[in-house]
């Protein structure tokens, strides 16, 4: 062990860094409260028993989460990239990878491309082997049949799908499932698509809550309330990344077209 001896004040210096780091990260993550000793032990007392406990979470914690997080920057750089490609060459492709793997996910991506091109006969031929199998009430599916129901003109059949799907199932499927109930609920003349609209701007995961809200205010002639919301979009486009830009172009261009039409 002499031979550590010269390296244990870095060695030391290295865990307490680590035990600051750890200590940061488990308060903006909301770790267990035994962490957050833990590691404040390591961080501010240099105990033995604290800058072990830094590196522990360091492996344990902290080097999982940002590899999820990359996982995460991945995902939302293809979202920018497929932003960028003609619904026609999105629908090519995705057909492409349902012909080499029939899943869930495929054929849902692919109906809902189909649905929105107008091809709806298309996009039910291939949505309907999930709806009567063991997918049927997965939220997928529910999401899926519940944008074509609304292509159709069938908001109230859309409504019931959407009333069915789990919210907690994750943030991206409680965004969307709000805002179709929103969608239909307005094309039923319903007043609760107000509030349900809200709900789905709340921690949402696109800009399209917002957008699709601002355009059922104009629609109801509330027009101050719309041009106050898209002032708010406009502020976040030039705020954002290049890569939100461009994954939310959609919903930024909608905004930008409202906006004239407030002015």
């Amino acid at each position: 062990m002499d031979f550590l001896q010269p390296y244990l004040p870095l060695i030391f210096n290295v865990l307490r860094v680590l035990a600051v780091v750890g200590l940061v990260h488990a308060i903006a993550t909301r770790q267990p409260v035994f962490w957050m000793f833990l590691l404040g032990f390591g961080a501010l007392l240099g105990s033995i028993f604290g800058l072990l406990g830094s590196l522990a979470y360091t492996f344990m914690v902290l080097i999982p989460s940002l590899r999820g997080s990359t996982r995460v920057a991945g995902r939302a750089v293809a979202r920018g990239v497929e932003a960028f490609k003609p619904l026609d060459v999105r629908i090519r492709e995705v057909g492409e990878r349902l012909s080499e793997s029939d899943t869930l996910q495929n054929r849902a991506d692919l109906a809902a491309l189909l649905a929105r091109a107008g091809r709806r006969d298309e996009a039910q031929a291939t949505l309907d082997p999930l709806l009567g199998g063991i997918y049927a009430d997965d939220p997928v599916v529910l999401l899926t049949s519940a944008e074509l129901d609304l292509a159709r003109g069938n908001p109230a059949e859309a409504e019931a799908r959407l009333n069915a799907v789990d919210l907690k199932t994750s943030a991206a499927t409680r965004t969307r499932a709000l805002t179709l109930l929103a969608q239909a609920q307005a094309m039923q003349n319903k007043p609760q698509a107000d509030a349900t609209y809200r709900d789905a701007m709340t921690a949402a995961t696109t800009e399209e809550p917002r957008a699709r809200y601002a355009a059922y205010l104009i629609a109801q002639g509330r027009q101050a309330e719309a041009r106050q919301l898209l002032e708010q979009m406009e502020k976040t486009e030039r705020r954002a990344t290049g890569l939100y830009r461009r994954q939310e172009r959609e919903w930024f261009e909608m905004a930008a077209g409202l906006r004239r039409e407030v002015k």
